[in-house]
């Protein structure tokens, strides 16, 4: 008889951060028992990487920015148009939308300013990107960079969260949604939205 091998401490850590992205999407006010009992662990288990809710919710944050932030970087280099980076750093987040959405609930509440601040080196960069876009005639005028990128990054959440209630919304609908609130011309962020289909 083959003895299996016992998982590691950091696969462990990384299965109960799935599970509780996805315990608390569906109930952002669940326990740490609700995460222990979808992952089907003890408590103690989930305690052990996590001592407390806010140290759970923490980490869910910070994954959830490195991985945004990977996916802008690769997005967004300095010599790509404003728009074509807009609309590729969508294009590739709208898979991870749908499981962080929780993290916009859950900045509502108690641990708001924490998940503010480890977001905010994500929102500066998008902020950044809509500078530079509006400094180049891609995107509008009508509101400050940072206000404009934070309503186009706000709503992609607002439909990630509403996707969850309907009939699914693809990608393109999304892209196409985030550049017109930029100020992107309809023919232009049309045209965008075909070459990411």
């Amino acid at each position: 008889m083959q003895n299996e091998t016992p998982p590691r401490a950091g696969d462990t850590r990384e299965r109960l951060l799935d599970v509780a992205i996805e315990v608390l999407g569906r109930t952002p006010d669940a326990g740490m028992g609700e995460v222990a009992a979808a992952a089907g662990v003890v408590r103690r288990t989930v305690y052990g990487h996590f001592p407390s809710r806010s140290d759970l919710v923490r980490a869910l944050a910070q994954r959830a920015v490195g991985e945004i932030a990977t996916v802008l970087a690769d997005d967004a280099p300095p010599d790509k148009p404003a728009d074509e980076a807009w609309a590729d750093f969508i294009a590739h987040l709208w898979p991870l939308a749908h499981r962080y959405r929780v993290l916009v609930v859950l900045r509502r509440g108690e641990f708001g300013a924490d998940i503010h601040a480890l977001l905010g080196t994500v929102e500066r960069a998008l902020a950044e990107l809509v500078e530079r876009g509006q400094a180049d005639g891609a995107f509008g005028r009508h509101l400050p960079a940072g206000v404009l990128s934070q309503a186009a990054w706000s709503a992609v959440f607002t439909i990630a969260d509403d996707d969850l209630r309907g009939p699914g919304v693809d990608a393109s609908s999304v892209i196409l949604t985030s550049l017109l609130m930029l100020g992107v011309p309809a023919p232009r962020a049309h045209l965008l939205v075909e070459g990411r289909a």
